[in-house]
């Protein structure tokens, strides 16, 4: 780079310089703290109120409008919106002028002055004082400039929060989303808890779990895959009602939907099932869009999705024979479902097992189609995912459980939950014939949460939803990666 000396470009260089300057004046550039007293947004909205008077204002700085010697613009963002700063630099003391000939765009500043509106009749703070916050020693990217590469947004979040209001608005959003479900719950008798991340034992999902070692206990650790199981032991204790949001963590693909650390919703209520879920399910996350975004029919690319209830409900078997042609209960065995998906278009691995090839039937044909949110219920026993799941009655092909999709994507899983010990004892003895098999994602062994459900569980209905797949479409996002803060991403190359 030719402009780069000492290893700072040419831009670091002079907002150094300035710095210097200001400090060699004698003023602090990184004070402890401002006396502000409104946001931007307060002034524009309490201008009738606030015209005249004197207030604080402070945030990052914009770029400057120099129309003359003794006038110039700037505007100040703060976490509520811009206020236009109109400056006279030949009438401030000299220790506010000094502050203003060493600011830049990007710098932090606060400013006092009276509350007027411009010949444009623009809401403006008059500045009669300047006070240094803190220097920005880069450029502030431009709204445009340098903030299309999808990596470097990624990468430098902090960049796209401070260009990109509609960036920050996903995140506001997203707090919202998930201040409106704990609000639902609480209201409904639902304890919060907290449950292990680190798991000797990563049960309660399908996936490949992150290991790593604890020095202190002398053994392998995992970072949990999924909330259920210690949420379980809630209900076994007498917690009738418990819920957490937390992050889970599975060592697999990444995709538009996946990243490997995501948050998640799980519930459990002790003497419901997955139908008293589902009405929950629905009723929930439409109550949620209303207290996030102020509606339940939300925009999803040039589609509406309206979350208001009731919501459609299909018994797999038939979405699966509707949108592929496969009626998979016409195929009991192997050989014939996977000749089957074969004719219907789905190229299947030697190594698939039933319940594999229909839930790729399910992803490949059905869920793309499912915009508007709908419950696909009553999976078969060995649908993979359904260890956990009791049994519907006089079907012991069949499990109760749904799952919820919309906008082409699954937001949500839930069960009337196995409570009998004997047969959740032989369904982990099954996952770990799968394991031997080669399933790496098989559900291991727990004997500690069996030992659990031996001292009793009542009827339980529970409920897993993708708390960052609810904010996709309630945002109008279509990658995972756009309503996760700090997304995980393959490490930059180190080499030219």
């Amino acid at each position: 780079m030719p402009d780069e000396v000492d290893g700072l470009d040419r831009i670091q260089k002079a907002r150094l310089a300035k710095l210097e300057r200001l400090e060699d004046a004698g003023q602090r550039a990184y004070p402890t703290t401002f006396a502000r007293t409104h946001k931007a947004q307060q002034v524009h909205a309490e201008f009738d109120a606030l015209n005249g008077t004197q207030v604080c204002v402070a945030g990052r700085l914009g770029v400057f409008k120099i129309l003359s010697k003794n006038l110039a613009f700037a505007f100040v963002q703060d976490d509520t919106g811009q206020i236009q700063l109109i400056l006279h630099p030949r009438d401030f003391e000299e220790r506010t002028r000094v502050v203003y000939e060493a600011l830049d765009p990007g710098d932090f500043v606060g400013a006092c002055g009276t509350v007027i509106k411009s010949n444009r009749g623009e809401v403006s703070v008059e500045v009669g004082e300047l006070t240094f916050l803190s220097k920005s020693l880069r450029n502030p990217p431009e709204k445009w400039h340098g903030l299309q590469d999808v990596e470097t947004r990624y990468r430098q979040r902090y960049l796209d929060l401070m260009a990109n209001p509609e960036t920050r608005q996903v995140f506001l959003t997203r707090s919202r989303i998930i201040t409106a479900i704990r609000h639902y719950l609480n209201t409904r008798g639902f304890v919060e808890v907290e449950t292990p991340i680190l798991q000797p034992i990563p049960g309660g999902g399908t996936a490949r779990a992150f290991a790593t070692e604890s020095y202190a206990l002398d053994a392998q650790m995992y970072l949990r895959i999924a909330l259920e199981l210690y949420l379980k032991r809630c209900i076994v204790g007498g917690i009738e009602r418990v819920y957490e949001i937390g992050r889970n963590f599975r060592n697999e693909g990444v995709s538009f939907k996946h990243s490997p650390e995501f948050t998640m919703l799980e519930l459990y209520q002790a003497y419901a099932d997955y139908q008293d879920v589902m009405r929950l399910t629905e009723d929930m996350i439409a109550t949620a869009a209303k207290g996030a975004v102020g509606r339940t029919r939300v925009p999803w690319g040039d589609q509406q999705i309206d979350f208001n209830p009731p919501w459609q409900r299909m018994p797999l078997r038939e979405a699966i024979a509707e949108f592929s042609g496969v009626d998979y209960a016409q195929y009991p065995d192997l050989s014939s479902l996977r000749s089957a998906a074969h004719n219907a278009g789905l190229h299947t691995e030697p190594e698939w097992n039933r319940g594999k090839i229909l839930d790729e039937l399910l992803t490949a044909f059905v869920e793309p189609k499912l915009i508007q949110p709908t419950f696909l219920t009553d999976y078969p026993t060995d649908f993979p995912g359904s260890t956990l799941a009791k049994g519907k009655p006089g079907n012991p092909a069949e499990v109760e459980r749904f799952e919820a999709f919309a906008g082409g994507i699954e937001v949500a899983n839930a069960f009337s939950e196995l409570n009998d010990a004997r047969v959740q004892r032989q369904r982990f003895e099954e996952q770990v014939r799968a394991r031997e098999a080669g399933d790496v994602e098989a559900q291991p062994f727990d004997q500690d949460f069996l030992t659990a459900l031996e001292h009793g569980m009542p009827p339980t209905g529970g409920l897993g939803v993708g708390i960052d797949r609810i904010v996709m479409l309630m945002t109008d996002q279509h990658s995972i990666r756009d309503v996760i803060l700090f997304p995980q991403l393959r490490p930059q190359s180190t080499t030219g």
